[in-house]
C-alpha cells in the first residue's frame, strides 16, 4: 500500500471516529432534554439508560462481540464501590442540570471541568500544574463567571432554576474530574479489563438507584408516568410515556456508543484535535437548542461559551505539548542524557583504576 492510501485512509479514520463521537454526544444530549422537558422523572430515566446499557452489554457478550466476565463477584463489587457512588451521583446531577436550564446553557453550567481537574489532580494525584495550565484554568473561569453573572437571558440571580443548575452543574463536574482519579484504582479491581469495568459500572449503578428513587420520592411520578395515558402529548402527539420510552431507547444506545466513540476519537486523532471537535460539538449543541427548544441566547451567553471553550482548547493544547516536551527530555531509544562531569569523573576513576 502507498503512502498516499495509507495518509488517505488516515483522514479518513480520523474523520470518521470524530464524526461518530461528535453526532452520539450530540444526540445523546439533545435526547435527554428532549425527554427530562417532558417528564419530572429524572432519576428513573437514569435507572432506565442503565438499563439499556446493561442489556446491550448483555448482548454483545451473548453474541461474543465482546469479550468480558458477566459473573459478579462480591469482591469486585465492594472495590468498586467508591467509583459507583461517583458514577451514580455524577450522572443524577448531570441529569438535574440538563432538567434545570436551556440545553445551550448547559455548557456554561458545567463550564468549570478543566479547573476543577487540575484541582482534584494536583490535591489526590500531587501534580503540580503550570503556569500557562493555571493560565488556561483562568481563562476559563472567568468564561463561566461572565455567564453567571452577565447573562441577561438566564442569570442565575432572581432565577431560581438557573442558580439550582448552575449548583446541580458544579456538582456534577466535580464528581466528573473525580472520576478520572478513582478510574484507575478501579481498573485494578477488575485485572485492567476496561468491558468488565463498563459492565459492573452500569449494573451496579441500576442497583443503587432503585432505594435513591423512592428516596428522593419519584415513585408516585413513575406510577403517574406509566399509567396516565392522557399525559401532556408533546407536538408530535405522544403521549409523555411515549417520549419517555423512545428518549430512553435514544439515549442509552447513544450512551453505549459514546464511550466507544470517545475512545476512538481520542485513539486515532490526537488531543487538541478531540478537544476541538468537543469546542465545536458545544457551539452546535447551543445551535440546536436555539432550533429545537426556542432557547434565547444572549451576549452574555456566547461570550461564556466561546471563553470556556477556548480556554480548554488552550488547556489541552498545553497538556500535549508539555507530553512532547517530557517524552524528548527522556531522550531518544530511552536512554537518559549523562552529565559531562559525571563522565570525566568516571574517566578518572578508570584510568586510576588502570594505574
Amino acid at each position: 500500500m502507498t503512502p498516499q492510501n495509507d495518509f488517505q485512509q488516515s483522514r479518513l479514520a480520523i474523520f470518521s471516529a470524530v464524526s461518530f463521537y461528535f453526532v452520539a454526544a450530540i444526540a445523546m444530549i439533545i435526547a435527554n432534554k428532549w425527554v427530562l422537558n417532558k417528564s419530572n422523572t429524572p432519576l428513573f430515566f437514569l435507572f432506565m439508560q442503565l438499563l439499556v446499557a446493561v442489556a446491550l452489554l448483555f448482548v454483545c457478550r451473548i453474541l461474543r462481540i465482546l469479550k468480558f466476565p458477566v459473573e459478579v463477584s462480591a469482591a469486585k463489587a465492594k472495590g468498586l464501590i467508591p467509583l459507583v457512588l461517583i458514577n451514580v451521583t455524577g450522572l443524577s446531577f448531570n441529569n438535574f442540570t440538563l432538567q434545570l436550564v436551556d440545553a445551550s446553557y448547559y455548557q456554561v453550567a458545567r463550564g468549570l471541568l478543566v479547573p476543577f481537574t487540575v484541582a482534584t489532580s494536583f490535591i489526590f494525584l500531587h501534580s503540580r500544574p503550570s503556569l500557562k495550565v493555571l493560565g488556561a484554568c483562568a481563562i476559563v473561569t472567568s468564561g463561566f463567571l461572565v455567564g453567571v453573572l452577565l447573562d441577561q437571558s438566564y442569570s442565575s440571580f432572581g432565577n431560581s432554576n438557573a442558580t439550582l443548575g448552575v449548583t446541580c452543574g458544579l456538582i456534577s463536574t466535580l464528581t466528573t474530574s473525580l472520576h478520572a482519579v478513582v478510574i484507575k484504582r478501579s481498573l485494578d479491581v477488575v485485572n485492567g479489563d476496561t468491558l468488565e469495568l463498563a459492565w459492573y459500572t452500569n449494573l451496579l449503578s441500576a442497583l443503587v438507584l432503585v432505594p435513591v428513587i423512592h428516596l428522593a420520592g419519584e415513585t408516585p411520578a413513575v406510577y403517574d408516568l406509566m399509567t396516565i395515558v392522557e399525559a401532556a402529548k408533546s407536538d408530535a402527539s405522544w403521549t409523555t410515556w411515549q417520549t419517555f420510552l423512545v428518549g430512553t431507547a435514544i439515549t442509552g444506545l447513544f450512551g453505549f456508543l459514546i464511550c466507544i466513540a470517545g475512545f476512538l476519537s481520542i485513539k486515532v486523532t490526537s488531543p487538541v484535535t478531540h478537544m476541538v471537535s468537543s469546542a465545536v460539538r458545544g457551539v452546535f449543541q447551543s445551535v440546536l437548542g436555539i432550533w429545537l427548544f426556542g432557547d434565547i441566547i444572549s451576549n452574555g451567553r456566547w461570550s461564556s461559551i466561546v471563553v470556556i471553550i477556548l480556554g480548554s482548547v488552550y488547556y489541552t493544547y498545553v497538556k500535549n505539548e508539555e507530553a512532547i516536551a517530557k517524552q524528548k527530555s527522556q531522550g531518544s531509544n530511552g536512554y537518559e542524557r549523562v552529565p559531562m562531569n559525571d563522565v570525566e569523573s568516571g574517566r578518572r576513576r578508570s584510568l586510576a583504576a588502570k594505574d
